[in-house]
């Protein structure tokens, strides 16, 4: 395992950040890749327009865990404009690995939740 991920991916797999669900999430979404099987529920709570506290839960492979992980790190603390810039390369590149293209779809499948729970709060802020 050691020689096919970084550093980061084994870290944040074996000891991921931010595991787990908020009480009263402001955004939360889910979504799997029904290519593998993966899962990744995304939740998080806004002050403002910043990202106060973000979680997730799910199940899949090291890659898609860590990535996940990763990700609530990287946007906790920043503002929601922000949070929706974030490209698939800077997520990708976070993880220091060579990610096989086999394998983007997974690092990425948390970014998608994330995407699309931002997605559906603009939706329901503009209804409102």
């Amino acid at each position: 395992m050691a020689a096919l991920y970084s550093d980061i991916i084994l870290d944040h797999f074996r000891h991921p950040r931010n595991y787990g669900s908020l009480p009263v999430p402001d955004i939360t979404y889910e979504d799997f890749n029904p290519l593998c099987g993966d899962r990744i529920n995304i939740e998080l709570k806004l002050k403002h327009t910043v990202v106060e506290e973000a979680r997730f839960r799910g199940d899949g492979c090291a890659v898609s865990m860590a990535a996940a992980s990763l990700l609530t790190e990287l946007i906790v603390g920043v503002d929601i404009k922000e949070v929706e810039a974030i490209s698939d390369d800077r997520l990708i590149l976070a993880l220091e690995s060579d990610i096989k293209p086999s394998r983007v779809q997974c690092a990425l499948l948390s970014l998608q939740a994330l995407r699309a729970g931002l997605r559906n709060h603009k939706v329901h802020e503009l209804s409102e």
